[in-house]
């Protein structure tokens, strides 16, 4: 694909616009996508669609896109602007800048997932004529998805917000068509002691010690679940643990962060109550994030196509995936009133969050014609597809 860019910043390279969404810095926190958005919204509006950017505090902003004639409900892509710091490790390549080695795009954002952003932009934009002459897409830009989706769920409260009939994730899945994820439950435990001298342990409570006694039963928790088909079974896994003030006092308190990753058909509130059961009123539990689990029946109409579509681009095969990471789906779903979801984009689920990180070349061009196939098909066949 020849590149098409003018002075507007418009272009139809999916790697020159990748390359320019990775040099804003939009690590989060504490995010600052606003600009970003800015940029590709200036991107949408020259090539005809009604955009809206919506604040989301200071220097943040999702941004919604519309294109098609109201014929029916559109096809929805969805992906978020905010990356994860860098970390302590030395970078090989700079992070911000898109070097292109051994034909792997490296930089902040490239798999996770301004690759995939920019892949169903640069989609819209080679498809500009079917968007016009049918239901069209709708693109829900996020920030904030790194920290629990919060851009998602400011997004999903506005009442304008078209409603597509179904939804692409373009988060990580090297161009596979997955069928859904695993939901995340992040807690916060508390106990709560007694402050003493440390030389009079006696006269104190140790909240330390009974945390100690949560983490030992926390490790022999059961979930009451049988597990998934395809997700397989939930997971909890003990994040931290933090307590007390200084060395020579008896803890009045301590907390532990839990991370629960949960499988379709459970209930984020009753697994709540069973936890909190199970530890005892003695300890305070507080929910730090809650997102359900996405799951489409792989045998949904709509999800036979994009599999066919996935297959005539990359020859592979499909087969019903999942993975344990969540998505804004978690949030878009639901609101949407269950539509099909599918998660499909460029990235290495594997290279999220790592040093180094990078996307392959060729999977930024075949997302491309991924979506360019997906945006056909809808066209020709929403009702079915809805």
């Amino acid at each position: 694909m020849q590149p098409i860019s003018d002075d507007s910043g418009r272009s139809g390279d999916v790697i020159d616009l990748t390359r320019q969404l990775m040099r804003f810095d939009t690590i989060n926190p504490p995010g600052n996508e606003e600009a970003c958005a800015a940029m590709l919204q200036g991107v949408l509006d020259s090539a005809g669609f009604e955009t809206r950017l919506l604040p989301f505090g200071p220097g943040r902003a999702n941004l919604v896109a519309y294109l098609g004639d109201g014929s029916g409900a559109p096809l929805g892509f969805t992906g978020h602007l905010d990356t994860v710091p860098l970390g302590a490790q030395d970078w090989s390549h700079d992070p911000f800048a898109g070097e292109i080695v051994d034909g792997r795009l490296y930089g902040r954002g490239s798999t996770d997932m301004k690759g995939g952003v920019a892949a169903f932009v640069t989609a819209c934009l080679a498809e500009v004529e079917t968007l016009r002459k049918g239901p069209g897409v709708v693109l829900l830009i996020t920030a904030g998805e790194e920290t629990g989706s919060d851009g998602a769920r400011a997004m999903a409260a506005d009442p304008d917000l078209p409603r597509p009939g179904a939804l692409v994730v373009a988060e990580p899945s090297s161009n596979r068509a997955l069928a859904g994820h695993k939901g995340a439950l992040w807690l916060k435990l508390a106990t709560e002691g007694v402050t003493a001298h440390g030389s009079m342990p006696e006269r104190g409570v140790n909240a330390v010690v009974k945390a100690a006694h949560v983490v030992e039963k926390l490790t022999g928790f059961g979930f009451d679940t049988a597990p998934h088909p395809v997700m397989g079974a939930p997971t909890l896994n003990i994040g931290t643990i933090a307590g007390g003030l200084n060395i020579n006092s008896v803890p009045d308190r301590a907390e532990i962060t839990v991370d629960i990753r949960s499988v379709s058909g459970m209930d984020h509130a009753a697994l709540r109550e069973s936890l909190a059961q199970y530890l005892g009123a003695d300890v305070k539990i507080e929910p730090l994030v809650d997102l359900p689990a996405v799951w489409t029946d792989p045998a949904d109409p709509w999800m036979t196509r994009v599999d066919a579509t996935v297959k005539a681009v990359n020859g592979i095969a499909a087969k019903p995936e999942s993975v344990s990471y969540f998505t804004d789906a978690s949030i878009f779903t639901p609101a949407f009133d269950g539509v099909p979801t599918v998660i499909l984009g460029p990235g290495e689920a594997g290279l999220a969050h790592q040093t180094d990180e990078y996307c392959e070349v060729d999977k930024l061009h075949d997302a491309v014609e991924i979506y360019r196939g997906l945006i056909r098909d809808w066209t020709a066949a929403p009702k079915e597809a809805s």
